[in-house]
């Protein structure tokens, strides 16, 4: 049997990372989180992931600073944003920057879901 597809989920709400935790580890995801832009550097740097699930507005280093700092290290890993509704123009250009997706909150976890197994197949 092949790996289990590992993503990690960064964002500043705690609740919303443990939620998206739970609900991936349910459909058979290897899940870690970060609770910040540098916490997700330093996993990023340690642990290769499949599929980083990121938040675009967090205090420090946002989540644009943390997909260009993935890019730029030439990563192949998978990148979904998310991002506020009054902030579609931020997730546009993070397509531009080398997102693969992006959705606004709140979501359906299913519509998630369906976003991660689209990114995987690109």
């Amino acid at each position: 049997m092949a790996d289990k597809v590992k993503i990690l989920l960064v964002d500043d709400e705690e609740t919303i990372r443990t939620l998206l935790q739970h609900e991936l580890q349910a459909s058979g995801f290897d899940v870690d989180e970060a609770d910040s832009g540098a916490a997700a550097i330093e996993k990023i740097g340690t642990t290769s992931f499949d599929i980083v699930v990121l938040d675009i507005r967090m205090p420090g280093m946002d989540g644009l600073e943390v997909l260009k700092n993935i890019r730029e290290s030439n990563l192949a890993m998978k990148v979904i944003m998310l991002t506020g509704v009054d902030e579609l123009k931020i997730a546009r250009d993070s397509l531009k920057y080398g997102a693969n997706d992006f959705l606004t909150k709140p979501f359906d976890y299913k519509i998630l879901l369906s976003c991660i197994n689209r990114v995987l197949t690109e």
